[in-house]
C-alpha cells in the first residue's frame, strides 16, 4: 500500500498542477506532468493486484475495511432495512449450511464509542435424542408494509435512472478554473479563478453579463431568499423582482450584484480572504463568511456591519452552509462546527457542536471538505472514495461509498429533487463520474458519465416547470446538463451504467479509520516536491491549496 499511497499523492499534487493554469509551470513542472499517464498505469497496474475475489463489493479496500457492517442504529430519518424475511426451519432439521446460529430475533444498537447487543429466544429448546438440543426454530418475519412500498419506490426509481438521457451544453467563457456555481430562476451564475463572475442565460446557453470588479480568484457564490432581495431592492429604488448574487474572493471582498444591470450595488471587507460564505434567512438576515485563516464572521444584511467574528478553526475554512436558523462550517483539518443563529444584533452565532477530525475522520486531508445539510445528517465530501455521513447531534459517522477504488476523489456533494449526488474523480485513469443515490435512505442509483468528462469541483442543481432535472457542473469546464424525456428518440449526451459493487455501500464505523491505510502522509526525505514553485505567499496560495487541492 506503501507505493500505492505515494502514486496517488504524486498524481494529486499533478491533477493540482494542471489546474493551476493561471501560473507559467517551469521546465521541472513540466516534467513532472508528463509523467502523469505514466505514473496512472502503474498505479492502475498496483491496484489491480490488490484487489482480489476475497473482496467484499461495494466496501473499499481490505484489512481493516472488512470489519464494517451495516448501520443499524436509524438516525433522525431512519434508513430501511432491506434484509431478506428470516426463513421458518422444522424442529430437529438442522441448519442450512453457511447460516449463522442464532437464537430468535437479534437486535443491535450502536452508541458513539461502544455497541451493545441484546438477544430474545423466540421458540422453546427441546431434547432430540441423545440428549442433545435441536436448533431452536426461527420466527418468520414478515416485513412490513412500508418497507415493500419503499422497495417497490426504490425499483421504479433505479429503473427510471437507468434509462436517463441527458443534453450537454458547455458554457465558454472563462479563462481559468470554475470554482463556484448558483442557480437563480432561468440564470446559472459562475466564479472563477479569472476573478470574474459570469451569468448565464441557461434556455440558450448564452452569457448574459460579466460581472467584473474582483481583484482576486472568486472562491464563493450566494444567492438570497426572494424576500431579502426585496427588503434590499426597496432600499436601492430598485424593482420588486430584482435578484441579487453574494461573492465572495481572495481580495478580501464580499460584493453584491444586482443581476437586472450587473452593478456592484454594496461590497464588504472582510480583511481576511473569503474562503467561503453562505446567507442565513433568519430575523434581519445575515451574511456569513468564512475566511483562510479559520475565522468565521457574520455581517447584518441590512446595515452590512459586522455583528460578530470568531476564531472558529484552526484552518482554512472550505465550507458554509445553511439550513433554516442553523450554519454549518467545515475547515482543512477536518474539523466541521454548528451554528445557531439567533437574530440579535450582536453576536447572532452561538456555537452548538464541534466535532473535530478525531471524530469525522477527515483529517490530513488533500481535499477540502465540502458539506451538505439534511437533518440531522451531514453529508461531508472530503477528497476520498468515500462520502461521510456526520449526525451533527450526536456525532455518530458512517460511510457512503462512492468510488469502488482507493483511487477515487470525492470533491463536491449536492443534493437535489429526493437524490444525493456525488461527484468522483479517479486519479488512476482520469475519468470522472456523477453517482446517484436516494434519499432519505442513501442506496445506489446509477453512474453518469461522458467522454472526456473533465474534474468535476462545484455544482448546482434545480427542477423544470415539467419535473425534469437541470444541473450545472463548473471546474475545468462549465456545463449545463438537461434531462430528456426517456421515451423520446433523442440521443442523450451521457452514459448511464450500473456499479454493482456501490449497492452495499452505507456502513457504520467500528473505530478504525479508513485514514490510516489510505493517507497520503508518508516519510521519504528524497521524495520529489510536486507543488508549484511559482504560487505567491499570500491569501490567494492559501485559498489555492484550501478550494482546489
Amino acid at each position: 500500500m506503501g507505493e500505492v499511497r505515494k502514486l496517488q499523492k504524486k498524481l494529486r499534487q499533478i491533477e493540482n498542477l494542471e489546474i493551476n493554469i493561471s501560473q507559467s509551470l517551469t521546465p521541472e513542472e513540466r516534467v513532472k506532468i508528463s509523467r502523469k499517464a505514466e505514473l496512472r498505469t502503474r498505479l492502475a497496474e498496483l491496484l489491480l493486484q490488490l484487489s482480489g475475489p476475497q473482496q467484499t463489493p461495494g466496501i473499499v479496500g481490505g484489512g481493516k475495511h472488512e470489519k464494517m457492517k451495516r448501520q443499524v442504529e436509524a438516525t433522525s430519518e431512519a434508513l430501511p432495512s432491506h434484509s431478506p424475511s428470516a426463513t421458518k426451519i422444522p424442529k430437529g432439521e438442522a441448519e442450512p449450511a453457511g447460516r449463522q446460529k442464532k437464537t430468535g430475533s437479534q437486535k443491535e444498537t450502536v452508541t458513539r464509542g461502544e455497541t451493545g447487543r441484546k438477544e430474545e429466544t423466540g421458540g422453546r429448546r427441546e431434547t432430540g435424542a441423545g440428549g442433545e438440543q435441536s436448533e431452536p426454530c426461527l420466527a418468520v418475519t414478515d416485513t412490513s408494509p412500508k418497507e415493500n412500498q419503499e422497495d417497490a419506490e426504490f425499483t421504479s426509481l433505479k429503473a427510471s435512472w437507468e434509462k436517463a438521457k441527458f443534453r450537454l451544453r458547455s458554457l465558454e467563457g472563462h479563462s481559468d478554473i470554475v470554482t463556484c456555481v448558483v442557480a437563480v430562476d432561468n440564470l446559472v451564475i459562475s466564479g472563477s479563478r479569472d476573478t470574474t463572475v459570469k451569468v448565464w442565460h441557461v434556455p440558450t446557453a448564452t452569457e448574459q453579463r460579466n460581472l467584473g470588479g474582483h481583484t482576486g480568484g472568486v472562491t464563493c457564490l450566494s444567492a438570497p431568499p426572494p424576500e431579502y432581495c426585496r427588503r434590499l431592492a426597496w432600499e436601492l429604488s430598485l424593482g420588486d423582482k430584482e435578484r441579487f448574487i453574494l461573492s465572495g474572493s481572495a481580495d478580501s471582498c464580499v460584493r453584491i450584484w444586482a443581476l437586472s444591470t450587473g452593478q456592484c450595488v454594496k461590497s464588504i471587507y472582510t480583511f481576511n480572504a473569503v474562503t467561503a460564505l453562505c446567507f442565513v434567512p433568519e430575523g434581519d438576515g445575515y451574511i456569513i463568511t468564512g475566511s483562510d485563516g479559520g475565522k468565521v464572521q457574520a455581517w447584518s444584511w441590512q446595515t452590512m456591519d459586522n455583528c460578530q467574528s470568531i476564531n472558529a478553526h484552526e484552518e482554512a475554512v472550505t465550507s458554509l452552509q445553511s439550513q433554516g436558523p442553523l450554519v454549518f462550517s467545515s475547515s482543512a483539518e477536518g474539523g466541521v462546527s454548528v451554528w445557531e443563529g439567533l437574530c440579535t444584533n450582536r453576536d447572532p452565532l452561538q456555537l452548538l457542536h464541534h466535532w473535530d477530525a478525531t471524530v469525522t475522520g477527515c483529517g490530513s486531508q488533500e481535499g477540502r471538505l465540502t458539506l451538505s445539510p439534511r437533518g440531522d445528517r451531514l453529508f461531508v465530501a472530503y477528497g476520498r472514495a468515500n462520502l461521510r455521513i456526520l449526525n451533527w447531534r450526536t456525532g455518530t459517522v458512517s460511510r457512503l461509498t462512492n468510488h469502488s477504488s482507493i483511487a477515487g476523489v470525492t470533491d463536491c456533494v449536492h443534493q437535489t429533487g429526493g437524490l444525493l449526488i456525488g461527484s468522483c474523480y479517479d486519479l488512476a485513469n482520469g475519468e470522472s463520474t456523477l453517482n446517484l443515490f436516494s434519499l432519505p435512505q442513501c442506496r445506489y442509483l446509477a453512474s453518469l458519465t461522458w467522454a472526456d468528462a473533465p474534474r468535476i469541483l462545484c455544482f448546482a442543481a434545480w427542477l423544470t416547470g415539467s419535473g425534469g432535472h437541470r444541473w450545472v457542473t463548473g471546474g475545468r469546464a462549465l456545463t449545463v446538463w438537461e434531462q430528456l424525456p426517456s421515451s423520446g428518440k433523442q440521443r442523450g449526451d451521457v452514459t448511464t451504467k450500473r456499479d454493482n459493487r456501490l449497492d452495499a455501500s452505507l456502513m457504520e464505523s467500528e473505530g478504525d479509520s479508513e485514514d490510516e491505510e489510505d493517507s497520503d502522509d508518508y516519510d521519504d526525505d528524497k521524495e520529489e516536491n510536486y507543488t508549484s514553485q511559482d504560487a505567491p505567499e499570500s491569501g490567494s496560495t492559501s485559498w489555492l491549496r484550501c478550494v482546489l487541492q
